[in-house]
């Protein structure tokens, strides 16, 4: 409880980035504002700012002190809404949009903790449970081996002796946490518990076992129960001539290793030192064919050893040496069907599935290659097939060394998983672990996401969790069907989606603050006015938001490699003071050379257009009749009018950065379709009947069509652009790598 009750604070990595870019945006922001407010404001108090008629605006001495204060505050409300328009308060809602909008998409989960979309997308590597999500927990026992004979019938009790039978069926009807018990239906008899419980009450059964009578016979002392750190339970109990007997029962070659020796098929004890090494390779043959291994054994012990004091008997241990082998059971847990197809297309994703399990190694090895967590024996190198107790005496430098080679641990503990999850994660990996039992509560507290088991898992687990799978399918992490999409393609789609909006948002920022600072230093005055940078403001967050963080799934995205997290968290990163290490740090997998590269497209071509009209559009357009004041503000109002048609038509190419039709799939999101809609219909209405709160003046049709012109180009521009080749190398890193180098020559 002390363990899952820490709450770390720590963001994910998603929230990470963002903050990055959100921070180098509002600085950028703020430091343009403050630019132009400072030019706007020496050019006006100097005389050179001018109205629209050729007046100069501020005359020393001539003009009043209230038409003075109104043109300082002009200026200064422009620099302000600069401000507004640069920071992206749109992509918290982006976030919160696309988040819950992939909710529908995803019937098989329920989401406990929003921010756990996002950080799917994310993931590098999943560290999963082998029983009920790897398998489907339907076990069955399926050989046996007494003494030394093997039975391949295990339901068969005639090849061994009445001794050893009577034996068995005491120690797994006493030794048991399960029940059995008749059927409400008047059916067969019914059996509760573990699934490898059920498993062994079940062979009990078919060998005979009458469950009730032999639990009447005798009473249980003292139980040691079962725990995934002794792999084992017992009990002690006394029989009706006052005899106590011992029973185990749990992993096979931790029970053999405490067996002094075993009863053969005939009742005759026999010692075990000769035949160890024959059960241990039964073990192995039998782990080998992915079977879970399981000993049963039991002991004699002297009554008057016993503590008749209630408090004494509390503290006593139940003895777990000299023990007699009696049989060793082989259990059967199929996979689950579909789970081999699911881990390749994990891998195919990037995304590494490692196998954690408290199961024998060999098992574990058996089961891993037949999900394809291990292609074949070649894979088993040193550390990629581990046992929890290697792992766990490491140091801790050395844990994070192997963790990252590891695909299969076998006889883990909870806290060996725990171990293995902070070990990843220091190496900057982004883990998913899946767990169900109580145990599993630190593990899943500890990943950056947290899938518990909506059927086998615990309430402890749940709780801890931040996914719940409702169908304890692996599957279901990455299956895909026409009606639902899965876990790591919901995440994806989350992340994939923020990107478009970011590119979006900020080929408006950098067009608006361009043209506004280059037509402020030289004209003194700006094209886009205040309120026209409010509209294009509510288009580009609150309307773009709504627009492309509803963009459904699609397969591409599993052909991409997971972004994992920040760069800083890893060994090798250089020390980078202030806003470079943000823009090292955050932009470099967030903002990719492709949004980099359409981003300085399509805002190279928008600026250079709109500045050409902003400077030269009178000649231009041939409006040099029109009395001075009307042509500017008919200059202007075009301006406007093909900066935000520019942005309608980009919103297109923003929904598919990287491929060539970025009209695919758009019937598929009709928000889309009505939002591009509204903003077109909302456009004209301002134009046209809206001049005086806008600034602008009615357009005729010819203007219209140009405005028009100007921003379909941007399609066919999108295109010619993306034909043009990027490095790997992020430009960040490009950009950092001769600042980090001279950091370092100066510490040197």
């Amino acid at each position: 409880m002390a363990s899952i009750s820490e709450d770390n604070g720590e963001e994910t990595p998603l929230q990470v980035r963002l903050n990055g870019v959100a921070t180098f945006v509002g600085i950028v922001g703020l430091s343009v504002a403050l630019f132009v407010l400072a030019v706007l404001f020496a050019r006006y108090f100097s005389g050179h700012s001018k109205n629209a008629d050729g007046t100069v605006q501020f005359v020393r001495g001539k003009t009043s002190l209230g038409d003075a204060v109104d043109g300082a505050v002009k200026i200064i409300t422009i620099a302000v809404t600069i401000v507004v328009v640069a920071v992206p308060e749109g992509l918290p809602l982006a976030v919160t949009l696309t988040s819950e909008d992939h909710l529908v998409f995803v019937p098989i989960v329920q989401v406990r903790r929003l921010s756990a979309c996002e950080t799917m997308g994310s993931a590098t590597t999943i560290c999963s449970d082998k029983t009920g999500t790897l398998t489907l927990n339907q076990m069955t026992v399926v050989e046996a081996y007494v003494g030394r004979k093997k039975i391949t019938s295990p339901e068969d009790n005639s090849q061994f002796s009445v001794v050893v039978s009577s034996l068995l069926h005491e120690g797994i009807a006493q030794n048991t946490s399960g029940s059995v018990f008749p059927s409400k239906g008047g059916g067969d008899i019914e059996v509760s518990g573990s699934p490898t419980e059920k498993a062994i009450l079940h062979w009990g059964i078919k060998l005979g076992m009458n469950f009730d009578v032999i639990r009447s016979e005798s009473t249980v002392l003292k139980v040691s129960p079962f725990n995934s750190e002794k792999k084992r339970g017992g009990l002690a109990l006394k029989r009706p001539n006052s005899e106590v007997l011992v029973h185990w029962k749990g992993a096979a070659e931790l029970v053999l290793a405490s067996c002094a020796g075993y009863l053969d098929s005939n009742g005759s004890r026999q010692s075990i030192e000769n035949d160890k090494m024959f059960f241990k390779e039964a073990i192995d043959d039998m782990a080998a064919r992915s079977l879970r291994c399981v000993a049963i054994a039991y002991r004699s012990h002297e009554m008057d050893k016993v503590p008749t004091d209630e408090e004494q008997l509390s503290q006593w241990n139940v003895p777990d040496d000299d023990l007699v082998l009696l049989a060793i059971v082989g259990i059967k847990d199929p996979c689950r069907p579909g789970v081999k197809d699911a881990v390749r297309v994990c891998t195919n994703a990037g995304v590494k599935v490692r196998m954690v399990t408290g199961d024998n190694i060999q098992t574990a090895k058996a089961i891993a290659m037949e999900c394809g967590i291990l292609a074949s024996d070649a894979d088993v190198g040193e550390h990629h097939v581990i046992e929890g107790k290697t792992f766990r005496e490491l140091s801790e430098k050395e844990r994070e060394l192997v963790a990252p080679k590891i695909s299969v641990m076998g006889r883990s503990s909870p806290n060996d998983k725990l171990l293995l999850v902070q070990a990843l994660r220091k190496g900057g990996e982004v883990v998913a672990v899946t767990g169900d039992g109580t145990n599993d509560a630190p593990a899943l507290h500890e990943a950056d996401i947290g899938l518990s088991m909506g059927i086998s898992g615990t309430e402890v687990a749940k709780e801890s969790s931040d996914i719940i799978i409702l169908d304890d399918n692996f599957a279901s992490v990455v299956k895909v069907s026409d009606t639902q999409c899965n876990v790591v393609r919901w995440g994806r789609s989350v992340y994939a989606n923020i990107q478009k909006f970011i590119q979006f948002q900020l080929t408006v920022n950098v067009a608006a603050l361009v043209i506004n600072v280059v037509a402020a230093i030289s004209a003194g005055d700006v094209p886009l006015n205040a309120v026209q940078l409010l509209w294009v403001n509510l288009i580009m967050d609150t309307l773009g938001a709504l627009a492309l963080a509803t963009e459904p799934p699609t397969d591409h995205l599993m052909k991409r490699s997971p972004v994992g997290r920040r760069s800083d968290t890893k060994p090798d990163t250089g020390r980078l003071p202030g806003l470079v290490r943000s823009v090292g740090d955050f932009w470099e997998p967030l903002i990719t050379n492709i949004m980099w590269r359409n981003l300085i497209v399509q805002a190279l071509y928008q600026v250079t257009v709109l500045l050409v009209l902003n400077f030269f559009g009178k000649g231009i357009l041939n409006l040099d009749h029109d009395s001075q004041e009307h042509a500017n503000k008919l200059k202007n109002t075009l301006v406007f009018n093909a900066f935000v048609f520019c942005q309608i038509f980009n919103e297109f190419n923003a929904r598919k950065p990287d491929q060539m039709n970025v009209f695919s799939g758009i019937t598929k999101n009709r928000l889309f379709v009505g939002i591009v809609g509204a903003t077109f219909v909302l456009q004209i209405l301002i134009i046209e009947f809206l001049g005086h709160f806008f600034s602008t003046v009615r357009l005729n049709w010819s203007l219209w069509l140009i405005s028009l012109v100007i921003g379909i180009i941007g399609w066919p521009l999108a295109m010619v652009g993306k034909l043009i080749p990027v490095p790997k190398t992020p430009f960040a890193k490009i950009f950092i790598k001769p600042y980090q180098r001279c950091i370092a020559a100066r510490s040197a």
